[in-house]
């Protein structure tokens, strides 16, 4: 049995789930056995909708308590479903949540781990798993030889699948022990859109010259429903919070389209954004370093070029 994770926030399921599942449910095909899903907490969307990315049952522990990540907790409830139940697979997302608890599963389960993987596992002889390295510069086939095996999804690599049906709730009774910590605030990142689920993602760097001029970059993603983002400099200088920030020392994303108006283009911004599936680069610098990167580029100024790039989008989309 392949046993997929379920993350969710605010009562809902995330994208990045969606796609566990929909992996879980073609790795559970590939190998001839079942695909179910885990979810610790409670959420107000349809469970068990669930089905149409090809999971035929959910086990969920609705428990209040878990709906914020305990990692000792999720660790040890996760082992005894994957015990109880004769998992072969472990499928995660590669989302902070994931990082947090799949090298633990691995230590208690002794199950090999592979993180960020980016395509089905090739199960034609053994069990090899592809994954990227070198921030994003190549990528290796890593062979995972114990009974019992761990992986962690890119995000935004495989498709949700929508082919399935409903699929059986079992409610685990699990007792849930007492927290080893005390949750006193939580304060999140405030946008429509979380930078790790979004399909789009304007980017701005030092070239907007100050915070009073993110207005056209903040319209631009709303017209294309796109997160905003800045590089590290951006962030260190107070112009956007740090929430924002994406590169090898902030978030990494992989969105399809990634669009970077006044970004040069370091190797360390790049680290954090190279796996996006379209990059679009915006600068008066023909010779910036993210040219080489980009799928499309357009030299200019940023100031000149937002207006028109704005006034296009709204007569496409037929927007005042």
């Amino acid at each position: 049995m392949i046993l997929i994770f379920i993350d969710h926030a605010d009562g809902h399921i995330k994208k990045t789930s969606l796609e566990a599942l929909s992996y879980g449910a073609a790795l559970a095909k590939q190998t001839g056995v079942a695909a179910e899903g885990i979810l610790l907490g409670t959420v107000t969307d349809d469970l068990a909708s669930l089905g149409k990315q090809g999971v035929q049952k959910i086990h969920q522990v609705p428990q209040d308590s878990l709906n914020q990540l305990d990692a000792e907790q999720y660790i040890r409830i996760i082992s005894s479903i994957a015990e109880t139940n004769g998992a072969t697979v472990i499928v995660l997302s590669h989302t902070n949540t994931g990082r947090a608890i799949a090298p633990g599963l691995s230590a208690r389960l002794k199950a090999g781990l592979v993180t960020g993987a980016t395509a089905l596992p090739d199960t034609s002889n053994g069990f090899l798993v592809k994954k990227n390295v070198f921030s994003g510069k190549a990528f290796c086939t890593v062979s995972i030889k114990t009974v019992l095996k761990i992986i962690t999804l890119s995000p935004n690599v495989y498709p949700v699948a929508n082919t399935g049906v409903s699929a059986e709730i079992i409610r685990e009774a699990i007792p849930v022990q007492p927290a080893g910590i005390t949750i006193k605030s939580v304060s999140r990142a405030t946008g429509e859109i979380p930078l790790t689920e979004a399909e789009i993602v304007v980017s701005g760097g030092r070239g907007m010259k100050g915070p009073e001029n993110w207005g056209p970059i903040e319209e631009l993603a709303k017209l294309l429903h796109a997160a905003t983002a800045c590089s590290r400099p951006v962030a260190d200088s107070g112009w956007r919070p740090h929430q924002e920030h994406v590169g090898q020392t902030g978030i990494a994303i992989a969105p399809n389209l990634y669009i970077a108006i006044g970004i040069s283009g370091a190797i360390q911004h790049l680290a954090g954004v190279n796996r996006s599936k379209v990059i679009v680069v915006i600068n008066k610098d023909p010779e910036a370093p993210f040219f080489k990167s980009a799928d499309y580029g357009i030299v200019g100024d940023a100031f000149e070029i937002l207006p028109v790039l704005i006034q296009s989008v709204k007569k496409l989309k037929g927007v005042a």
